[in-house]
């Protein structure tokens, strides 16, 4: 059996609200999704006197890769391991808090501002509600994060019963991996009730993305700092399945490189992706491999990253045990360097640096003109050199390198992104060319200059369709294979002549 766990949610709702429903039109859609799924319930006492939930566990792997093996699913919830909590009410949703289901490391809380007041509330001397604020405050502390509306107004003034624009804001929150589409076709949109249901769950559809945008969800204590560990939990949790290890080694690789908010921006470009794995149907495939790639290419070779490697206790300990053999004896680390205006523009503020690199092409001094330097690394001189390059880290992300580096990591995630709406082959393929686009310099320059010539020959005309589906993946992967091979070039012009590619040909 794989190793991933279920996806556990538990619904608290009221009497009369649809909660049955709302479960069967989960289930429904998981299963429309070929996941493993079961629900079970605990219906209460009319109005106010009792809770009545639901429960819901997903396995995240399809059933047919299985093997005709079934995952063993639980029957209740647990205290602590609840993945998503959805409730229909404020006070509901205290309700599970106060029982033990939100927990701050794991648990993204649904919940409605809107109340229904309890009898006790009701019948009360004077003002006897609870206090909104503390609810909201207390689910905010106690949740990894929450996205908290009134849902009961939202479904007045749709038309809607409150179940659909709760199924909505599942939906928007993008917690469970199962495509809104899916979602859509198990509300169904046949008669009155199913147009109605329809605008509740695109109305709580929008009100999750709007947080959203806005930044307003909470992510767990609000005051609280990411940290490593918090990192690697959100990436266990938001992506099971084969692609976590990779996943979680990419938040281990980015956070030393440059820091918790970058690794952050590591997983959040990694849900566009999983959503085109799951719709392409690569089953973890696609997500995996572009988890890998995307590591790599946060993690570009900069002057900041070569100054880092250089002091790094690990190199000094490897190079003193395995090339020296030193047991005791002093040695010295000299490292030779050479670089040319690229580098020593990548850190400049790109306002700066522009001019800089266009007047240098201008005048031919690109690739030709670099600055040797020798450096003693094991000396207090050379060692302060490079940490003084190395604490640089703090101002790469306002330099020309990360800028260029930003905008081409988001051109060739939406490449990936397109191609997987014609297939997860494709896709793969298109991912697989970031290995074109490694080191520093005049390597750097190389391979980008490779990768840019296949995307334009190759990538781009088979995500428009102009070549059929087989030719193109088989042509995108011998260019690439050529441009490996042949980093000058030339085996991938002949390559790209020989595929029929027009713009070569032209």
């Amino acid at each position: 059996m794989s190793p991933a766990r279920p996806i556990t949610m538990l619904i608290a709702a009221l009497g009369g609200e649809g909660g049955g429903v709302l479960t069967q039109w989960i289930v429904s859609a998981a299963e429309a999704a070929g996941f493993p799924v079961q629900s079970t319930s605990i219906p209460g006492v009319a109005q106010r006197t009792g809770a009545t939930t639901y429960y819901i566990e997903i396995f995240p792997e399809q059933a047919a890769a299985l093997n005709g093996k079934r995952p063993v699913l639980a029957l209740t919830p647990g205290i602590g391991d609840i993945d998503v909590v959805v409730a229909s009410e404020l006070l509901e949703a205290g309700r599970t808090v106060l029982n033990g289901f939100v927990t701050p490391d794991r648990t993204h809380v649904i919940a409605s501002l809107s109340r229904f007041f309890t009898m006790d509330e009701k019948t009360a001397m004077g003002d006897g509600r609870y206090d909104d604020d503390k609810l909201t405050k207390l689910i905010k502390e106690q949740a990894r994060d929450a996205v908290l509306f009134d849902m009961t107004r939202l479904a007045s003034e749709n038309g809607a019963m409150v179940n659909a624009v709760m199924l909505g804001a599942i939906a928007g929150f993008a917690r469970l991996p199962i495509t809104i589409e899916l979602f859509l076709a198990a509300i169904g949109g046949s008669g009155k009730g199913g147009e109605a249901n329809r605008r509740g769950f695109q109305a709580g559809l929008a009100a999750v993305r709007a947080q959203a945008a806005a930044g307003t969800a909470v992510a767990g204590k609000k005051n609280a700092p990411a940290t490593l560990a918090s990192l690697e939990q959100q990436a266990a949790a938001a992506y099971p399945g084969v692609a976590q290890p990779i996943v979680i080694e990419g938040v281990r690789r980015l956070v030393p490189y440059q820091s918790t908010a970058y690794a952050q921006l590591y997983l959040d470009r990694l849900k566009r992706v999983a959503e085109a794995d799951r719709q392409s149907g690569a089953k973890g495939g696609l997500l995996k491999e572009v988890a890998r790639h995307l590591a790599v290419r946060m993690s570009y070779e900069d002057v900041v990253r070569v100054a880092q490697e250089k002091i790094s206790p690990e190199r000094m300990a490897r190079i003193a045990r395995e090339e020296l053999r030193a047991k005791g004896e002093p040695y010295s680390v000299h490292d030779f360097l050479k670089p040319g205006i690229e580098e020593l523009c990548q850190l400049l503020p790109p306002a700066l640096a522009k001019p800089i690199l266009a007047l240098a092409e201008r005048k031919g001094w690109l690739g030709r003109f670099h600055f040797g330097m020798e450096i003693n690394s094991t000396s207090v001189s050379g060692y302060l050199r490079f940490l003084f390059l190395a604490k640089l880290r703090a101002v790469r992300p306002y330099g020309h390198r990360y800028a260029q580096e930003q905008a081409q990591i988001e051109s060739w995630l939406g490449l990936i992104v397109d191609a997987a709406k014609r297939s997860s082959a494709l896709a793969l393929e298109v991912a697989e060319c970031a290995r074109l686009i490694k080191g520093y310099g005049d390597t750097h320059a190389r391979g980008l200059s490779n990768y840019a010539r296949i995307e334009v020959a190759l990538i781009r005309p088979a995500i428009a369709g102009a070549m059929p589906l087989e030719r193109a993946v088989d042509a995108v992967a011998s260019a690439r294979t050529a441009a490996l091979v042949d980093p000058d070039g030339e085996s991938l012009a002949k390559c790209l002549v020989e595929s029929g590619a027009v713009a070569e040909a032209a």
